[in-house]
């Protein structure tokens, strides 16, 4: 019999379909990959704005968790967010127990909206707790500022911020600059610890309103493509070439007051 490429999301629902859960599954479905999802929290969200958060208490978190990877398992999984110390905890535990290979974890801190998504308190247990079962981690420049305890990043440090992010356990860490300062190009930069090797990955900025849930879908890509057999560096050089695909095919459209969606079946569909 034929196997899927088993991809699980970890993240909180976006009511409004841009990002989080939802995104996820669109980039594994358009990737090719069965998608499968532990809910951590639902969102009233829209292209504007985040206006209400309502938890997923950690019982039923790990319920979920159990039932997907006792039964059907999971090739790759990608972690977006999880709002609190005892969420952490929980995915962390269950997650070790179940013993998934690739684990691509998304430090979701601010929405595109501006709302912050991830307590203070939570940022420790996440340094603790999360990052030593990291694959790899993907931090936006903020992101990567507040886990160092910095209050920002400018681009001449970024590999030493790679490396000290590395130090906190994560196999690899993929910094992105879509925050960067260069009017043109957006460059990541991936270390990978063992090895202790720097990748620059480049790509020419789109001019769109329509980027939300750019972070969710890249992090979701990585991990699609590691679970269809990808190395590190390949993975990270596929996704980021579907995120620009997407943001150019969605870059035409006009959905809600606020940032929009990028578009992720435009090989489907335009």
């Amino acid at each position: 019999m034929k196997q899927y490429f088993r991809t699980l999301s970890v993240a909180g629902s976006d009511s409004g379909g841009g990002a989080g859960i939802q995104a996820d599954l669109k980039t594994f479905a358009a990737l090719g990959c069965y998608g499968m999802s532990v809910i951590t929290a639902l969102t009233a969200q829209n292209t504007r704005a985040v206006s209400a958060i309502h938890p997923c208490p950690p019982e039923f978190i790990a319920a979920q968790l159990d039932a997907v990877l006792g039964d059907i398992g999971a090739d790759a999984v990608k972690i977006g967010m999880l709002h609190d110390p005892a969420v952490i905890d929980t995915v962390a535990g269950r997650l070790k127990a179940h013993g998934v290979r690739w684990i691509v974890l998304d430090p979701v801190m601010v929405a595109k909206s501006g709302d912050r998504l991830l307590r203070e308190e939570a940022i420790q247990a996440l340094r603790e707790r999360l990052l030593p079962l990291a694959s790899l981690i993907t931090p936006n420049l903020p992101e990567a500022a507040t886990l160092l305890g910095q209050s920002r990043l400018e681009t001449a440090e970024l590999a030493s911020a790679a490396r000290r992010l590395a130090d906190l356990g994560p196999a690899a860490v993929l910094i992105k600059g879509g925050h960067g300062d260069d009017p043109h190009t957006s460059s990541d930069l991936l270390y990978h610890r063992e090895g202790d090797w720097l990748r620059e990955f480049s790509a020419a900025r789109i001019d769109t309103p329509n980027t939300h849930g750019t972070g969710c879908t890249l992090s979701a890509a990585i991990a699609a493509c590691l679970a269809r057999g990808s190395d590190l560096a390949e993975a990270v050089m596929q996704a980021k070439q579907y995120l620009s695909d997407a943001l150019r095919a969605g870059a035409g459209y006009r959905l809600g007051g606020g940032h929009g969606p990028v578009h992720h079946f435009f090989n489907e569909w335009r």
